[in-house]
């Protein structure tokens, strides 16, 4: 009887061994992630990006209300300053005198500086 038993635990140290050296295959399939997490793409980032940004919930993560607010501000401070950068662009192609921001309402335009 114990010729069997040792025989019996001589098998199974072994299939353990097999398993953890990936010699024979283990009998879980692979973890399938189920994380929300949508990192920024690695390109420009242009202001709709940010609609798309997911982050994994942990137990001692953010409040999502609070990401969710910083991330609508920056979605429309981007989108601001990309339209703002456009009509500047805009502006210097045709060399029409341009009226810096913050001026006046009276105060003289002047004209784009060539580079």
């Amino acid at each position: 009887m114990s010729l069997v038993l040792l025989l019996l635990a001589v098998a199974v140290v072994g299939v353990v061994v097999a398993v953890a050296a990936g010699r024979a295959p283990a009998g879980m399939p692979a973890p399938v992630g189920s994380s929300p997490h949508r990192p920024l793409p690695l390109r420009e980032l242009v202001p709709e990006d940010l609609d798309d940004v997911r982050f994994s919930v942990a137990l001692r993560g953010y409040r999502a209300d609070e990401v969710d607010a910083v991330l609508d501000r920056l979605r429309t401070e981007l989108a601001e300053r990309d339209r703002r950068l456009a009509e500047l662009d805009a502006v210097v192609a045709t060399g029409l005198p341009v009226r810096p921001a913050g001026a006046r309402p009276g105060a003289p335009p002047t004209r784009p500086e060539e580079h």
